[in-house]
């Protein structure tokens, strides 16, 4: 108990001196060490890094865990896992959930109707998309989140640690030249004092010399002389002895100053390499977005396939029958959405009109293709598209183009047309104007 109550006293003694110090030095009234320009531009730069870092580790955290309280949820989760040494279940995704409500009503509403064959469909498809997100979510945790975390949890506090003992330590050394400079001035203070007998005035040495010669007591005064003389050389000793003392003092606070100051710039110096590793953890980072994203465009794709194919037979296009009658009512459109009136579309169906090729003679040659009178539309472009040859068309999202099929062509391909440029575009990427 008694070194506990002293170790409190002790330690808010010297709270009470630093507090006092800091207002002095706001103040102005206290020397205060500065620190070399090249220390004070580390610790800015760390100080910058460790707030960006923070942030982005914080809204990197939101973006792959939106809601706030699933977040809390597998914060706490992470930390009870993290205490007793085993690894963290895969948590269920929400398009993996999906998936699963979807496969289940398919099951109750039949899996041979309609909806039922497409639920069962679109859920195999969400199940995927809960995968990759899954694996998305693993992968950016390991390779970005987890380095900004050590950064914030380890290295930091290191760094935070060993500024604040250099931030102690440059509170000493001050205290130290403020003690060094105080007992100089008394020292000065001191030696310039005059001796006991040239302070005494000229009257009382009369009348104590007349006084020494009546009674005989030359040698009483004297002696107090003396003693008045030893006392102000004692002083003297005494503040030449504290000047000695406190400068001692100054050299062993300078030196640990010194010493801390290169531990902490040391420190500072490894940002640059935190730097770099946490560009490379960028760069995976980006890396899996774009595989993420990849995966997820590939799977809508061919979602988007199926249900067009599937649709096609449960609600042919009115477009092709009504545009040429002779041509058979029993064939639907293979993309019911890129169907163009006035066109038929190719099918197995045999035609009514004489003289019309089933098929073309040879490879289809988009420069001889022609644009004709009718059944032609205009196609708003929903994303970017790098054509993959010549005789594909380069596109832009939001422009209008031009587009036409022609008999004996690919149904989820059209003929595409931008001023003198001509070239196949894919159907889905357009969004087809009435």
């Amino acid at each position: 108990m008694d070194f506990n109550l002293k170790k409190l006293t002790s330690d808010a003694g010297v709270f009470f001196t630093r507090a006092v110090q800091f207002t002095e030095e706001k103040l102005g009234s206290a020397e205060k060490t500065e620190l070399d320009a090249h220390l004070e531009n580390l610790i800015a730069r760390a100080d910058c890094t460790k707030n960006w870092t923070e942030k982005i580790f914080r809204q990197t955290e939101v973006l792959l865990q939106p809601n706030p309280i699933d977040h809390t949820g597998a914060r706490i989760e992470e930390f009870f896992y993290e205490k007793l040494d085993k690894k963290i279940p895969s948590r269920t995704t929400n398009g993996e959930l999906l998936g699963q409500y979807m496969l289940d009503a398919a099951k109750d509403f039949g899996p041979g109707t309609p909806y039922g064959s497409t639920l069962i469909t679109v859920g195999e498809y969400q199940s995927r998309l809960g995968g990759a997100e899954r694996e998305f979510l693993q992968t950016s945790a390991i390779n970005f989140l987890t380095p900004l975390r050590n950064f914030l949890e380890g290295d930091w506090r290191t760094i935070s640690k060993e500024r604040r003992l250099l931030e102690n330590r440059r509170l000493d050394l001050d205290i130290c030249k403020a003690r060094v400079k105080k007992a100089k001035q008394a020292e000065a203070k001191a030696a310039a004092e005059p001796d006991f007998q040239e302070t005494r005035p000229r009257n009382y040495v009369l009348s104590a010399s007349a006084s020494a010669q009546s009674s005989g007591g030359w040698d009483s005064w004297d002696l107090e002389d003396s003693k008045e003389s030893a006392n102000v050389m004692d002083q003297r000793k005494l503040w030449s002895e504290e000047v000695d003392k406190a400068e001692q003092e100054l050299r062993v606070a300078q030196t640990e100053f010194d010493r801390q100051a290169e531990v902490t710039r040391l420190l500072l110096e490894g940002i640059s390499s935190t730097h770099v590793n946490h560009l490379r953890c960028l760069h995976e980072f980006v890396e899996a977005q774009a595989t993420y994203y990849a995966q997820c465009h590939q799977y809508m794709q061919e979602l988007q396939k199926e249900l067009s194919s599937a649709n096609s037979d449960t609600y042919p296009n009115s477009f092709a029958s009504n545009a040429n009658p002779s041509t058979s009512a029993t064939c639907p459109s293979p993309v019911s959405s890129a169907t163009l009136p006035g066109v038929s579309p190719p099918c197995l169906a045999s035609s009514s009109t004489p003289g019309i090729a089933q098929e073309p003679s040879g490879p289809l040659k988009i420069p001889d293709v022609q644009q004709p009178s009718t059944g032609h539309r205009k196609a708003k472009v929903l994303y970017d598209y790098d054509a993959h040859d010549t005789s594909e068309l380069s596109l832009l999202a939001d422009e209008l183009i031009t587009v036409y099929t022609v008999p004996g062509m690919d149904p989820d391909w059209l003929v595409g047309e931008r001023g003198n440029q001509k070239g196949k575009v894919p159907v889905t990427y357009l969004e087809l104007l009435s």
